[in-house]
């Protein structure tokens, strides 16, 4: 009897990694993949803060890092003011005792306030207890000067890790990065700011500022005018990100559940 033997090892190694490509194609292109990558994120290790936001509307949010100085954050206030643009202030303690009263303006001019912490240091240094008591006292004094009730958390220097991640949701926060960054802290000048954010903006980003940034006041209006003429809406963080029914894929990404 014959046995009909079809190409040798290559064939084999070739057709099992063409079946491997060919089904690994059909998952990303299907409507199934959605609920894989749920699935996979649930399993993963790694706890991810808000980066950006997967939504087809064309808005996105303006967000500003206070932790040094505020001579600019007049004139910075003054543009958003002129655009009706209302955005988020992520503000350190240290910064809130020294700008009091810049910091109520910002709160009366309808701006929201995130924390950024009471001392401005690397939380995954930090022990458990010391995490709660940064994410603490800052909401304490940001009440206390201006009202607000913060929500939001955005690490200092951008530093977490899953535990911190965890600590900063088990009291009830909701921790935020930032998928577009100005460097506008470089003192890159308004046109280099504003190429900068132009070439990599996309609906549902978050984009960081500092409210102390050399040129960035100068950018701002420039920069808005351009988003305004592509119809993109500018929002506070909080009225960017989904507040229930969502999950936050493995690049930060936010979505809705499947």
């Amino acid at each position: 009897m014959r046995v009909l033997i079809i190409g040798g090892r290559r064939f084999w190694l070739r057709l099992a990694l063409a079946l491997t490509f060919l089904s690994l194609g059909i998952i990303l292109y299907s409507p199934l993949y959605a609920s894989w990558q749920h699935l996979l994120v649930a399993g993963s290790r790694k706890i991810h803060p808000i980066y950006c936001v997967d939504t087809k509307e064309k808005k996105v949010a303006f967000s500003f890092d206070a932790c040094w100085g505020a001579e600019r954050t007049p004139a910075i206030l003054a543009v958003l003011r002129t655009y009706e643009i209302k955005t988020t202030f992520f503000l350190v303690n240290l910064w809130l005792k020294k700008y009091p009263l810049e910091a109520r303006r910002i709160v009366e001019e309808g701006h929201e306030i995130g924390l950024h912490s009471a001392t401005h240091p690397h939380f995954t240094r930090l022990s458990d207890t010391e995490v709660i008591w940064e994410l603490e006292e800052n909401a304490r004094l940001i009440r206390q000067l201006t009202g607000f009730e913060p929500k939001l958390f955005r690490p200092p220097f951008g530093d977490y890790n899953d535990r911190v991640i965890s600590l900063v949701q088990q009291q009830g926060y909701i921790p935020v990065q930032w998928s577009v960054d100005s460097l506008d802290w470089k003192d890159l000048s308004a046109e280099a700011i504003k190429k900068r954010v132009i070439e990599r903006i996309r609906p549902g980003d978050i984009v960081l500022f500092h409210n102390n940034g050399k040129y960035t006041a100068e950018a701002l209006a420039p920069l808005i005018d351009y988003l305004k003429s592509q119809d993109y809406a500018i929002v506070p963080v909080s009225a960017l990100i989904y507040h229930d029914d969502y999950y936050i894929d493995l690049n930060g990404v936010q979505r809705r559940a499947p």
